[in-house]
């Protein structure tokens, strides 16, 4: 069955619409044992489709949340329903919503880190929130120096504790895919950080890889290596990771030569970089699940949806959605969904309310700016997708 047939059940969360859906609904606002209330979100736009849309195809009822930021590279999502956003460049971190105003979603800086310094790629980039945050207020951040990357801990109002230092730092390929995995351990990726790709498939090296720990910075239990916090390897530039309803485990790979892909990532795979570019004949390497030219993709951002994937695409500036089956293979052809009406998309992420979230990244240099950008938004898909009666 294709994913141009999957047909899903509409949820609408928006103003009057949400009271009357979500009640009925397994996604959907925080239930009484969680805290705060859902964001009182602004109305939707019309309903868009992908340049080649026909009956059956996936449609997408889009929200603008918040405008005016400035390269959201990481969003992450609070026990009230509120989201934390990064900004690459200003070293912010933003909390958005869960209150509005005529503009959107309330935006306000909960947090300025001094000790980034963007520099090409990197800056303030992944961020995740301590699954035990009601209790230890704790979040972890991605961030650039002038010598590495590095992973830190910290609360909205404490002092920055690195936990990880050393990772490789570049103009173009510094990673920044954060996320705690259904185990509770937290998973990051990286970027290669050369031309040549020598140090993704270096077991001894933290660049090219998805890494794998406790929340002191320490290997994880069960990780390939007992001393070593590596979990896979052979990638070109990690910026999201995600897991489905399954536990299994995506991550996009951005940035190499001729191909963007979406990866099933299983424990001590080698994904190929540098000896492979997108799909290969090597049996000792793992193909991607999903791979496009660069110019329709370079995917940073990445979330599951029931039993869809989708990922935001930077060069391709697009959406692509796509169906899978229960053991990680892909239903029929991916479909591109919002084609260059945002520009570069960036960060993505599943939202507690069952929608995605999604940034735009046009503040950066040689994209073209709209003079809203850049924007946080809110993907709802036709005939459900987001939530679940």
């Amino acid at each position: 069955m294709s994913v141009r047939n999957r047909r899903f059940r509409a949820v609408a969360v928006a103003l009057g619409a949400v009271l009357a859906l979500t009640t009925a609904c397994a996604f959907g606002p925080p239930g009484p044992d969680e805290e705060g209330e859902p964001p009182n979100l602004p109305p939707p736009s019309a309903p868009s489709q992908g340049p080649d849309a026909g009956d059956g195809d996936q449609e997408v009822v889009v929200t603008v949340l918040a405008k005016h930021l400035a390269i959201p590279s990481g969003i992450a999502f609070l026990p009230d329903g509120s989201a934390l956003v990064t900004e690459r460049d200003t070293a912010r971190i933003l909390r958005v919503g869960p209150d509005s105003d005529a503009d959107g979603l309330t935006v306000a800086e909960v947090r300025r880190l001094n000790e980034a310094q963007p520099s090409g790629e990197g800056g303030l980039l992944g961020i995740a929130v301590s699954p035990k945050y009601k209790t230890d207020n704790t979040i972890f951040v991605y961030y650039s120096t002038a010598k590495d990357n590095r992973v830190a801990k910290t609360t909205l109002k404490g002092k920055l504790q690195p936990i990880l230092t050393g990772i490789p730092h570049s103009a173009g390929a510094d990673g920044g895919g954060l996320a705690f995995g259904p185990d509770g351990y937290l998973y990051v990726g990286t970027g290669d950080g050369t031309p040549t790709g020598t140090q993704a498939p270096n077991a001894k090296n933290l660049g090219g890889k998805i890494l794998r720990m406790t929340t002191a910075g320490k290997p994880a239990p069960g990780n390939p290596v007992k001393a070593s916090l590596v979990w896979a390897s052979g990638f070109h530039d990690v910026l999201g990771v995600a897991w489905d309803k399954n536990k299994k485990m995506y991550a996009t790979d951005s940035g190499q030569p001729r191909n963007g892909e979406i990866n099933v990532v299983d424990k001590g795979r080698n994904y190929g970089w540098p000896k492979a570019d997108g799909p290969g004949s090597d049996a000792k390497l793992t193909n991607p699940l999903l791979s496009w030219a660069s110019a329709d993709s370079t995917c940073a951002g990445i979330a599951t949806l029931e039993q869809n994937i989708a990922t935001a695409c930077l060069t391709g500036k697009r959406i692509w959605l796509a169906g899978v089956t229960a053991n990680g293979t892909v239903l029929g052809n991916p479909q591109p969904l919002l084609v260059g009406q945002y520009g570069r998309l960036r960060a993505l992420a599943a939202a507690p309310d069952g929608s995605i979230w999604a940034s735009t990244s046009n503040q950066e240099e040689g994209a073209s700016p709209t003079a809203d950008d850049d924007r946080l938004i809110r993907l709802v898909f036709s005939d459900g997708g987001a939530g679940r009666s």
